[in-house]
């Protein structure tokens, strides 16, 4: 006959050879960003133009600007939740951790119950009392019997599939993901915020060019007047004068609209209400950041948050496919407790009191296989789908170079051209004045001359503004970045 001891090693070796007898088939591969990338921004030069430091603190040249960003980097709410997300990833590495450890507890129970006079239980009970082979403690209390009991245990999942040890990869990779988006707000706030500030200064000159522009047209009219009461012109001309005022006096208050929307787009980045946004020197007279050489395009890869966030949760999503596909084989746990259990309150602490048990539990899917089979296509599809977005996220990020990088270049050669286009206009304005008064030009003449340099002027702000969009769409396509404290 089998005693328990011989038994239990028995079960132990089969247990042990089952498992040792399995092996995770095709286990998954894991996948990696296929994109190849060119060796060179711009194949036509050895030399790639971007920025002299990526840290906003010595890129940007306004110390205004710079201040704002860092308020907004203090008081944005989308880093504060973004910060809180991390901790959510933090507290599941935590967990992940405490997995691959045997997991212990106390106890401490007190409790009892009556058995029925015609049950096994409440018969037993009842005879061991009259056995002549146990003293007055080992009486058992009839017809209510009581149990005392405390002691600590421990259960412990043997990892052999490398299952829990995935989860966790899985939890880490997906933190360093939430530390990323982290990173990916911040370049998005510093762009925002810069560009929102450009384009506050500019319409902030735009507004100062059609003031000038009413006070000119105001002195025009009246001479305009003058001339009329001289019978030099004619009522016409007054007219289409006035006309010409009245235009720049409605889009004075257009333009003040778009400052004041401005502003309170501004106080909603830096986290805070409404209030006067303070302001450096105007557009014409910003400071560009300098331009030197960018690297290779293949350090899109290591510098944008977004493509690292990618590659973090690709990785994660590769551990959870080996997490599904551990879930068809079989799992150990060990279970042992140990303590002290009586049924009178004075004997608890007794050694001949003292309780152990040991348990080896070894469970297999048998029925569930279609729902592990559906997990396991779940992440499988779930992997590829990162997969992909990580490949069109990688063309996407070197396009907005290219892109960037042509801008900034067709801006400077756009905004010098303006500069001359105005320039020409307001000598040709002061032409075309000369020959009013001298009778070689008609009114007409003197109205259209105007027109086109303060249109001209207006231009010429936008495409100023225009030069520092680009090259802030150029740090944040870089991937931006700044001094973490």
């Amino acid at each position: 006959m089998i005693n328990q001891s011989t038994y239990i090693r028995i079960s132990l070796i089969i247990s042990l050879s089952i498992l040792a007898g399995c092996a995770i088939k095709n286990p998954p591969q894991a996948l990696n960003n296929q994109v190849r990338l060119p060796g060179n921004y711009q194949p036509d030069s050895s030399q790639n133009t971007a920025l002299d430091s990526l840290d906003y603190h010595d890129f940007f040249k306004d110390s205004v600007l710079i201040g704002l960003i860092d308020i907004a980097i203090k008081n944005n709410y989308d880093l504060t939740i973004a910060l809180q997300r991390i901790n959510i990833a933090d507290a599941a590495i935590l967990r992940r951790k405490g997995q691959l450890a045997p997991e212990g507890f106390g106890t401490a129970n007190l409790g009892g119950q009556r058995y029925g006079d015609y049950t096994e239980a409440g018969v037993g009970n009842y005879d061991t009392n009259f056995s002549e082979n146990i003293d007055a403690d080992r009486r058992i209390p009839y017809p209510f019997t009581p149990t005392y009991n405390f002691g600590v245990g421990a259960t412990w999942e043997l990892d052999i599939w490398k299952k829990i040890q995935n989860m966790k990869e899985a939890a880490f990779n997906s933190y360093l993901a939430t530390r990323e988006a982290r990173q990916l707000i911040i370049t998005n706030i510093v762009a925002k915020v810069a560009s929102t500030y450009y384009n506050l200064l500019e319409k902030e000159n735009e507004l100062e060019i059609i003031v000038k522009n009413i006070a000119l047209q105001e002195q025009a009219v009246e001479l305009i007047k003058i001339q009329k009461l001289a019978g030099g012109v004619t009522e016409l001309a007054v007219r289409q004068f006035n006309a010409q005022l009245l235009n720049s006096r409605s889009l004075e208050y257009s333009v003040k609209q778009e400052v004041y929307e401005l502003e309170i787009a501004l106080n909603l980045l830096l986290g805070r209400v409404p209030i006067p946004i303070t302001r450096g020197v105007g557009i014409l007279e910003q400071q560009l950041p300098t331009m030197i050489n960018t690297g290779i395009p293949s350090d899109l890869l290591r510098n944008r948050p977004d493509l690292r966030q990618k590659e973090f949760e690709l990785q994660a999503a590769n551990a959870n496919v080996y997490v599904a596909r551990a879930a068809f084989y079989p799992s150990l746990n060990l279970t042992a407790a140990l303590g002290f259990e009586a049924f009178k309150p004075q004997l608890v602490l007794n050694p001949n009191s003292i309780a152990a048990g040991v348990l080896a539990n070894l469970t297999a899917p048998i029925f569930n296989k279609k729902r592990i089979r559906a997990d396991l296509k779940k992440a499988a599809s779930e992997n590829y789908v990162l997969l992909y977005e990580y490949e069109k996220a990688t063309l996407n990020a070197l396009s907005e170079v290219l892109v960037n990088l042509r801008g900034i270049e067709n801006a400077q050669n756009f905004y010098e051209l303006k500069v001359q286009q105005v320039d020409e206009l307001r000598n040709a304005q002061l032409t075309s004045n000369d020959l009013f008064i001298t009778g070689f030009a008609n009114y007409l003449e003197v109205i259209t001359a105007q027109a086109a340099v303060f249109e001209a002027e207006l231009s010429l702000m936008k495409a100023r503004n225009q030069q520092f969009l680009y090259v802030v769409d150029l740090y944040r396509s870089l991937g931006g970045g700044w001094k973490d404290p």
